[in-house]
């Protein structure tokens, strides 16, 4: 494990320190478990974006898609347990 230095705020590490405490592990425990769980949510926001533009750029190349009253009404019967085929994409394009 290799070691680093991280100069904190006083009122930051008064926060960590109170956390710890109440969670009943050490400063350092948390301090490491919060950097971990803020640097897995940072990928997995990378991730969702690049997600979403890979979407959108297949969208716009296929130039199909869903419209947004027939996802909710299918949404809605399949949350009421309801059987119904998904809806169909359609062009958008003129």
């Amino acid at each position: 494990m290799s070691t680093t230095s991280l100069k904190l705020p006083e009122d930051v590490k008064q926060l960590a320190v109170a956390a710890a405490r109440q969670q009943g592990i050490s400063p350092h425990a948390f301090m490491v478990d919060a950097i971990r769980t803020a640097a897995s949510h940072a990928e997995r926001r990378a991730q969702f974006v690049a997600d979403a533009v890979a979407a959108r750029n297949a969208a716009l190349q296929s130039g199909e898609g869903y419209a947004a009253e027939e996802v909710h009404a299918y949404l809605r019967a399949q949350a009421q347990g309801e059987s119904v085929p998904k809806p169909k994409a359609k062009s958008w394009r003129a």
